[in-house]
């Protein structure tokens, strides 16, 4: 009976830590695909794996510093900016002494009521002139062209053009904003950053870091954070007719926290970055009786471009004052932290579901001599 029971935790002594239940961060050499159809991989030649000190925080907020600087594109764009007319605009036509060629107004009648309206086919029609093609013209360019023409009836005449309505270009404005919907294109330029504040602003759903840019059929991403933290105004554009700007939600964004902790969770971020201690203290903290505190894992997908799967930080936080180091260790979106075992907790786990069989062994192997013996 003992030498069968003894047999028995030999074989799961020899299988090495395949047998101790629950996951953990495997030690150097472990390889995956051990099947016979896939070449053993070493897990160390997939992943970076980087201890939390001083030093290499110092490299990972090591950012380059963007000051606020004038966006010459920028600039120029509004600069240059002029409203061109187009079909379904509403044209507000002013010849100075001589109201019987002004369309009156009052208080019945609002200025887009009581102007000329952009036909389909681009034209308006005015007293004496006729018809007037003015789709694609700016309102300098039709105010030349009716002076020039009514200069045959009327002696210098002294002719205004301003648009009443505008109806003809709009952008788009989708997603995690308060009021969604169209916006007109007007005299006045019209910007990211004004676009979505007329549109009431982010809502707390918004990932303000992914903010998208669609113009013919080509999408530019773009970072409201930069824009308002940093002043960073390369994330500001000038919006053209038909454009689709769009505030993504923050879904995607969000850390995962599992392992030996009180709450394994997922945290979203919000306008705030999220730190590892922030992490911890919100998943409850270590399980103190089971938790191995210096086996505190962050996995970070690898950069694009590098041979690796995953960088891993790992944090010693044996000593309680290395907490300040999870203080200024910042998540990034898709970050998991992972908490271990203790080897202990490890092995008791693995006691845990030996009894139940090592019993069921004794018991069966003692009714058996008992039945043997009263033969």
């Amino acid at each position: 009976m003992n030498r069968l029971i003894a047999a028995l935790l030999l074989t799961f002594f020899v299988s090495g830590c395949t047998v101790f239940p629950g996951g953990h961060i495997p030690s150097a050499g472990s390889s995956w695909f051990s099947d016979a159809e896939y070449e053993p991989v070493d897990v160390e030649d997939l992943v970076e794996i980087y201890p939390v000190t001083p030093q290499v925080l110092a490299e990972l907020l090591s950012q380059p510093e963007v000051s606020p600087s004038l966006n010459g594109k920028l600039e120029q764009a509004l600069a240059e900016y002029d409203y061109v007319v187009n079909r379904g605009d509403i044209l507000n036509i002013t010849v100075w002494d001589h109201p019987e060629l002004t369309i009156p107004q009052g208080s019945d009648r609002s200025p887009s009521e009581a102007g000329n309206w952009v036909h389909s086919d681009g034209s308006i029609f005015y007293p004496y002139v006729g018809k007037v093609e003015v789709a694609g013209l700016k309102v300098t360019e039709i105010r030349d062209i009716l002076r020039e023409r009514l200069a045959e009836y009327i002696q210098d005449p002294q002719v205004d053009v301003t648009v009443a309505a505008f109806r003809s270009k709009r952008v788009y404005v989708t997603g995690e904003v308060k009021q969604p919907g169209t916006q007109p294109i007007t005299n006045v330029p019209l910007t990211l950053i004004e676009a979505v504040s007329r549109a009431g602003g982010l809502t707390e759903l918004a990932d303000w870091t992914d903010v998208t840019l669609t113009r013919n059929e080509q999408t530019r991403s773009f970072s409201l954070r930069e824009l308002y933290q940093n002043g960073n105004t390369q994330q500001n554009i000038l919006l053209l007719p038909d454009d689709i700007v769009h505030v993504a939600r923050n879904d995607a964004a969000k850390v995962f926290i599992l392992g030996e902790v009180e709450k394994p969770q997922t945290l979203s971020f919000g306008r705030s970055d999220i730190t590892l201690a922030e992490a911890l203290a919100e998943s409850g903290g270590f399980v103190e009786a089971t938790a191995n505190a210096s086996g505190v894992f962050v996995l970070r997908k690898a950069p694009e471009g590098t041979d690796k799967i995953a960088n891993v930080y790992q944090l010693d936080a044996g000593n309680a004052t290395a907490l300040v180091l999870a203080d200024q260790f910042k998540l990034k979106p898709r970050d998991i932290v992972y908490v271990t075992a203790a080897p202990i907790a490890r092995w008791n786990r693995l006691i845990s579901q030996l009894l139940p069989t090592a019993q069921a062994i004794y018991f069966f192997a003692r009714a058996e001599d008992e039945l043997s013996n009263s033969n």
